[in-house]
């Protein structure tokens, strides 16, 4: 028996970002070139020097960092928009911390907690350009004044996406408003559709 073929890019109906089904379609057909199926190393780092603190985890995809915040004893909450998305992410975690994910719509949505820090990984990526301003904006209200947004941001011209690279100078103009850059870091274990493109930054919430 021949193995199944993987579906490519090209074989979807929905074409929109900006909807769940978009979305939906990809984890339900297991289309997920950005899934890491782990955590990152920097990610594991940054939350080790900040162990207990509360994390709001925005496009949260399959979860895994929220299954390891949660297994470190930190306050979590992962959301998303995709109902396929929350189902795999649920799955995953298990009868104990499924209840940690929530559909959800992260420009509308309000944590249960006052997060001491956002986790970035691979949201504003797969967001379409045009709602990057709102992205913007919408963290600036999430974020407390001195607390953190920090993670992986991917870098570059794309003409097609998701993920939609943005422009260091873009995401300057978009976060500066709002917060202080504190911490820019290379990152050695991406994996192949974001290799070479991003970097793990910390923004500090200017108050």
């Amino acid at each position: 028996m021949s193995d199944p073929i993987e579906p490519s890019a090209t074989d979807f109906t929905t074409r929109d970002p900006d909807s769940p089904a978009f979305w939906d379609e990809r984890f339900e057909r297991r289309f997920m070139p950005w899934d890491q199926a782990g955590v990152p190393s920097a990610f594991q780092a940054f939350a080790s020097r900040h162990s207990g603190a509360a994390v709001l985890i925005p496009g949260c995809g399959s979860a895994y960092e929220a299954l390891w915040l949660a297994g470190q004893g930190s306050p979590v909450k992962a959301i998303d928009f995709s109902p396929a998305a929350v189902a795999a992410a649920r799955e995953q975690l298990g009868a104990q911390y499924a209840h940690l994910v929530e559909q959800a719509d992260f420009f509308a949505f309000e944590p249960p907690f006052e997060p001491a820090w956002v986790y970035e990984r691979a949201f504003l990526c797969a967001l379409p350009p045009g709602r990057r301003t709102d992205y913007a904006r919408r963290m600036a209200e999430l974020v407390p004044k001195g607390a953190l947004l920090a993670g992986f941001f991917f870098f570059g011209a794309t003409r097609k996406g998701p993920p939609f690279g943005i422009e260091r100078a873009e995401l300057d103009a978009l976060l500066t408003p709002y917060f202080d850059l504190i911490e820019d870091e290379a990152v050695n274990d991406s994996i192949p559709v974001f290799a070479g493109r991003e970097r793990w930054l910390t923004w500090r919430r200017r108050g």
